[in-house]
């Protein structure tokens, strides 16, 4: 049976005694908004705001100038305050090697999932804090289960408490969304391109079976969504209806 984590977090939270110290790894401005909010009543909250998987460098600093813009102008209860770590794509880059091509969801994310939450277990152990979390799992794209699985291993490893999360639930995400256009913090839609038309789609799952030496019917193959083609503006259009100003940002 699948762990239900937003309860999870929901009864850590109620069980707290006093006010409690998280260090919050954050990937962008817009999914720390609805993360900010749920705990602030909970937790002197310090993003850090690790991302080196971000290229090129003028885009990182986009996204963090939004981090520190958001966290000034977000309703709070308590502090909130930000760790800016150095850039560093190329270990990212070192990290990932030879998982270049894998889709997303596909083991590339995992190693980014690990590599931005053990930096987080480091610097929380190191820094008295009593629990660190992730804001990734506020995305309906992000893997909930892989999350929880790392932190717990990661707090067993660094012995420091890890928030178990779902953020995405109770329409967390839907609220990143409002909280982003309440405090005026940039969303930015993106298209993953493996292959140029929709058409292609099938001939690139053969191609990928050929380049990795597997085959169609391997429950364990690499797969990708078939989605993966170069969406026409139109087409953005439609998928992002319900954000118009990401396409513009």
């Amino acid at each position: 049976m699948k762990e239900n984590y937003s309860a999870m977090c929901e009864n850590i939270l109620n069980n707290l005694n006093d006010k409690k110290k998280l260090l919050l790894h954050s990937c962008c401005g817009p999914c720390s908004s609805y993360v900010i909010s749920y705990l602030t009543k909970y937790f002197d909250i310090t993003i850090l705001y690790y991302n080196p998987n971000i290229f090129p460098y003028d885009e990182y600093l986009k996204r963090k100038e939004e981090q520190i813009k958001l966290i000034n102008e977000i309703d709070k209860v308590n502090c909130v305050d930000i760790i800016d770590c150095d850039y560093d794509n190329d270990y990212y880059n070192e990290c990932i090697k030879g998982l270049e091509k894998e889709p997303e969801r596909g083991n590339r994310c995992k190693v980014c999932y690990y590599l931005r939450m053990e930096k987080t277990a480091i610097l929380a152990k190191e820094n008295d804090y009593d629990f660190f979390c992730t804001t990734l799992s506020v995305s309906p794209y992000k893997n909930a289960e892989w999350i929880n699985n790392y932190g717990k291993e990661l707090e067993n490893k660094y012995n420091v408490k890890w928030l178990y999360s779902d953020f995405k639930k109770k329409d967390g995400y839907k609220k990143s969304i409002e909280y982003s256009k309440k405090y005026n913090v940039k969303l930015i839609c993106s298209n993953d391109v493996h292959f140029v038309n929709e058409e292609h789609a099938e001939a690139h799952d053969r191609l990928i079976c050929l380049s990795t030496g597997k085959d169609l019917d391997d429950p364990k193959r690499m797969l990708y969504t078939k989605q993966e083609w170069m969406k026409t503006r139109e087409e953005m259009n439609e998928l992002f209806a319900d954000v118009p100003e990401a396409l513009s940002n």
